[in-house]
């Protein structure tokens, strides 16, 4: 069944499993196989340690977290070429379907994106992306909010409340689409139309 998207001008999508795929574990593996066998990244407590909440928003560089994360794997010899890699293992791809459906909606609407990332992920994304399908992936999008620039992250309603200052939509008039459930709530405190992306939703059957 498609969206019904009357009343609205505006879409602001989530970027992690609504547009990209991800595996979360293949980074805990790859990081697992550089030397962690502690609690801090196991499946349990996967990403618990503050660096990587301080790398999202921007609080700390590439090279601070790097060198944090040789720490946290008591492998101080660990390559940061190592050390991205296996960050970025959780990183798969944006299928054509789902390019094909935001070029086709961007002809009609405003489309944005916000994601909670960070400069690595996004800095290969975007290479990565372009090898891919030819086009610059921020071209599919009026702006693209990161987590890591503006500061601020979801679920706080502060980081949605920024993204509505920064684009200057009505919120009513704007939808906004995740895949988890306390992200949503909080956009809806902020004022936004919402749409949850269950497990057993696609993006593209709906617009």
């Amino acid at each position: 069944m498609k969206m019904d998207l009357s009343n609205i001008k505006n879409i602001i999508f989530d970027l992690g499993n609504v547009l990209l795929n991800l595996d979360f574990d293949a980074s805990i593996r790859a990081f697992q196989k550089l030397g962690s066998s502690g609690e801090i990244l196991d499946h349990k407590n996967a990403y618990a340690d503050p660096v990587f909440y301080n790398l999202e928003i921007g609080k700390i560089s590439p090279e601070e977290f790097r060198k944090t994360a040789k720490k946290i794997l008591n492998n101080p010899g660990a390559s940061d070429r190592e050390i991205d890699d296996a960050w970025y293992a959780m990183i798969k791809d944006i299928p054509a379907h789902r390019v094909a459906v935001l070029k086709e909606l961007g002809k009609k609407y405003n489309v944005f994106l916000f994601s909670n990332t960070n400069k690595i992920h996004i800095d290969r994304l975007l290479i990565e992306f372009k090898a891919a399908h030819g086009i610059d992936f921020p071209s599919l999008f009026k702006t693209a909010y990161y987590s890591h620039e503006i500061h601020d992250r979801k679920p706080e309603i502060s980081s949605f409340e920024k993204v509505i200052e920064l684009s200057g939509v009505n919120p009513q008039e704007t939808l906004f689409v995740d895949d988890l459930e306390k992200n949503i709530i909080s956009a809806q405190k902020a004022g936004l139309k919402t749409l949850w992306l269950t497990k057993e939703m696609e993006m593209a059957d709906l617009f």
